[in-house]
């Protein structure tokens, strides 16, 4: 494989005495570097190393392309130019087309020459310059376009305007008259642009000589619409001014009109922009007016690259390159890496590389290679990934259009060398000057990085290294290791014999075990001791040290490092007092569980035989939580009372713990109490709400608290908050008719409703609390619509209903539960 960028000696072919080489049917053309340009060798099918190659494959395809590319463009601008050279007859004869086209005839006939050559003749003479080409590239693109006949004649009118005039302000007037004011534009700017970035009205027309005189000159980095249209190659249209609101030229004349904002450039280089403005808002262009703007752009662009616009305070002339020798002495002034780039032009004045012109004596490649092979070279043969990731080429290309430098920290570059990538890290600089780019880069030295990281990680670990010599006493600290032991480098460093005297007394004996192993048996050590600096503060440090021992087996150098570890340390004592604080907070907290669970199960077993009450079946069932440190409040009741009545209750104490467990009990103990005073179920919610509030310290509840009498199987029930209770009759279940009742605590006095239901034979009551029903993905309606239908089968006993209940309960709050049945005998 050859080098990239040294042409490959092409094969020797055979030939025929006095004639030129006989082509091989089975060769490959393969386009090389040479000087300038390309230079095409056949390479034979058999070559393995250029024929089958990735590089020889894709060569010989681009160059196939190329070629036919070039014969496409050469008949589309022969015609071009033929229909241009009849167009300038009909101009300057008066005659129509096809006398011209005779006229073209006889005389391409009695000059000898083909039409082609006879076209470019007649084109050369109207012109005189390259402005022709414009106007038959804008031919050439809209030749199929039915309009496309008046918009060569605006076009070759704007021309012989554009020729004749001495400047851009006369561009400006021709260009107006004949060109934009057909198309319904109202006025035209043609902007210069600096080497610094900023544009200057270099002409312009439909604006008044105020309005052009206040915006004569615009700064840098000042947001316009001619400014947005340099960042866009097709230019930048706008529908209407102020939906925008950029500024611009004539904004308060036309604040509602459409701009079209074009850069002018040629060969690469942007030397301007054309605006144009229109009076109203305007729909999206026509493909055909969009191509006639960018061609008087063009037109612009060549006004400007040979005229020179005023500016205030600067001599800048654009199209007048700088002296290259100057700008090659100031790269090799430089203290970076320097090149200097010249444009490289196609045949049709395209830009399409760089030529690196010189590189100065400081120069270092990415790969390593010499100086002298990388100049002369074009930019994207020494570093074809330059296009790639890191777009360095794209932005010097940019910075050859419009002028403004480029700045980049850490762009990543990449040459290729012989088909393998190599990459670097630099600083880049680019900058235009005249005609030339100035690209410095600073490739980013990896000892001196790795060392600046080093310091670095040293600082924020807080570590400091020493180097001890043990033959000459010879001692090495660095500025890290100054700052841990509070010293001045003035004072000097101190032997590792001398660290049990800077050290608390309590450390003496494992500072002198460290010693011992690393100076008499010559193994690495380590220690952690309590460093008592000058300044009497005391920091917690650990030095880890390995000897050195030189060929005769002799120890000779220690080296090792200090790190502050007094955070760490400081962060183990707090951790170890938080263990220790953790551990007792959990051993009180098992043991305030266990109390409440046996509380609770003392006061409230899960099952209770059986109440003997006249006429009445009673059961009742407590599920606890599943967690032993969820212990609840949930509490139930059934008692006969003196005067025959059964009290029966259900209640819920919020929270869970020890205290929610004696709150449960002073409030079934005090509701207990009170109803030996005969009082209906309303009055005693009313005085338990008293109870709660006033001495249970801010506790809130919820209960259901209800009389049965005996003998007129009648049910008195009154509410605090709580879920209704439920009546099963037959084979329908349904809840009882809700009365109003505020939960337990909430205020000092409160008053309940109370509600009486007549009881029959076989029916069934049901008090429950809601960790029964309670879902955390539906509502209390939806689980009590759930728990209605679940009741409506009745099982022969009343206890083999209850625990159903709680066998089918959906509930998965992990809660207490608490159910009381009561069935009519």
């Amino acid at each position: 494989m050859s080098h990239p960028l040294q042409p490959a000696e092409p094969e020797p072919t055979g030939a025929p005495p006095g004639g030129e080489p006989l082509p091989d049917e089975r060769s490959t053309e393969v386009a090389v570097p040479d000087g300038d340009d390309l230079a095409v060798i056949e390479v034979p099918a058999g070559d393995g190393d250029a024929q089958r190659s990735p590089v020889g494959r894709l060569a010989a395809t681009v160059e196939r392309l190329r070629r036919e590319v070039r014969e496409a463009q050469a008949e589309a601008d022969g015609r071009a130019l033929i229909e241009l050279a009849k167009g300038i007859l009909v101009e300057r004869l008066g005659c129509g087309p096809a006398q011209a086209a005779r006229q073209l005839a006889e005389l391409t006939e009695q000059a000898g020459v083909s039409p082609l050559e006879f076209a470019v003749e007649v084109i050369n003479q109207a012109a005189r310059d390259r402005v022709a080409e414009v106007t038959s590239a804008f031919l050439a693109s809209t030749a199929e376009d039915r309009d496309s006949g008046a918009s060569a004649v605006r076009l070759r009118a704007a021309e012989s305007g554009a020729l004749a005039a001495h400047d851009a302000q006369a561009v400006a007037e021709s260009l107006m008259e004949h060109a934009l004011r057909p198309i319904g534009a109202e006025a035209v700017a043609i902007w210069a642009l600096g080497s610094d970035g900023s544009l200057t009205l270099a002409g312009s027309a439909g604006f008044s000589a105020a309005e052009a005189g206040r915006w004569r000159y615009v700064p840098p980095g000042v947001a316009t619409v001619a400014r947005r249209g340099l960042g866009e190659r097709s230019g930048h249209w706008i529908g209407c001014l102020s939906d925008t609101q950029l500024p611009s030229i004539g904004q308060h004349l036309h604040p509602d009109g459409g701009r079209a904002a074009v850069p002018a450039g040629t060969g690469g280089r942007i030397h301007g922009v054309l605006e144009i403005v229109w009076p109203g808002p305007i729909e999206p262009q026509s493909p055909q007016i969009v191509r006639q703007v960018e061609a008087l752009a063009e037109l612009c662009a060549h006004t400007l690259e040979t005229s020179t616009p005023p500016r205030p305070g600067d001599e800048w002339r654009p199209g007048v390159l700088p002296d290259v020798a100057e700008l090659m002495d100031l790269a090799d002034g430089l203290h970076d890496p320097a090149l200097v780039l010249l444009p490289y032009l196609d045949a049709e004045g395209e830009l399409v590389d760089f030529r690196i012109h010189h590189v100065n004596s400081r120069f270092l490649d990415p790969s390593g290679r010499p100086r002298g092979v990388v100049t002369g070279s074009l930019l994207l043969e020494a570093y074809p990934m330059a296009a790639g990731e890191s777009e360095l080429f794209d932005q010097v290309e940019r910075v050859y259009a419009t002028g403004e430098p480029f700045r980049a920290r850490r762009m990543r570059l990449t040459a290729l060398v012989d088909e393998v990538p190599l990459a670097a890290v630099a600083d880049i600089h680019a900058s235009r000057h005249g005609g030339c780019v100035l690209l410095i880069w600073r490739m980013e030295d990896e000892t001196a990085r790795l060392a600046s990281l080093l310091q670095h990680a040293q600082r924020l670990g807080r570590i400091g290294g020493f180097e001890e010599n043990l033959i000459t006493g010879e001692i090495t600290w660095n500025g890290q290791l100054y700052d841990l032991y509070g010293k001045p480098p003035s004072d000097g460093p101190i032997p590792l014999e001398n660290l049990p005297a800077h050290a608390h007394p309590d450390d003496a004996v494992a500072i002198g075990r460290f010693l011992r192993t690393l100076l008499h048996h010559r193994r690495p050590a380590s220690v952690a001791f309590r460093l008592q600096r000058p300044d009497g503060v005391t920091r917690h440090i650990r030095v880890v040290a390995e000897p050195e021992l030189d060929t005769d087996g002799r120890l000779f150098v220690v080296r090792g490092a200090y790190q502050d570890i007094s955070a760490h340390h400081w962060t183990e004592v707090a951790l170890a007092a938080t263990r220790d604080q953790l551990a007792h907070s959990e051993q009180q907290a098992s043991e305030r569980n266990r109390l409440a669970l046996q509380l609770q199960h003392a006061i409230m077993p899960p099952t209770q035989a059986p109440l003997d009450a006249p006429g009445l079946r009673v059961a009742v069932r407590y599920r606890p939580a599943e967690t032993q440190h969820l212990v609840g409040g949930d509490w139930y009741d059934a008692v006969v009372l003196p005067s025959r009545l059964v009290l029966l209750c259900v209640g819920d104490v919020a929270g869970h713990g020890i205290d929610a467990a004696t709150s449960m009990v002073v409030l079934r103990n005090a509701l207990r109490g009170l109803a030996v005073t005969g009082a209906g179920p309303a009055q005693l919610l009313s005085w338990l709400n008293m109870v709660v509030h006033h001495l249970t310290g801010g506790v809130t509840a919820t209960a259901v608290c209800a009389l049965y009498d005996p003998e007129r199987h009648t049910l008195r029930w009154a509410r605090a908050g709580h879920l209704p209770p439920v009546l099963v009759r037959g084979t329908e279940a349904s809840p009882l008719p809700l009365v109003k009742g505020l939960l337990l605590g909430a205020v000092p006095e409160a008053t309940y409703e109370e509600g009486e239901v007549q009881l029959a034979v076989d029916d069934t009551l049901l008090m429950y609390t809601d960790g029964l029903i309670e879902r955390r993905d539906r509502s209390v309606e939806e689980s009590l619509t759930q728990l209605l239908v679940a009741a409506r089968t009745v099982p022969p006993t009343l206890e083999q209903q209850l625990d159903r209940l709680l066998t089918y309960s959906k509930s998965d709050t992990d809660d207490d539960t608490c159910i009381v049945g009561v069935r009519v005998a």
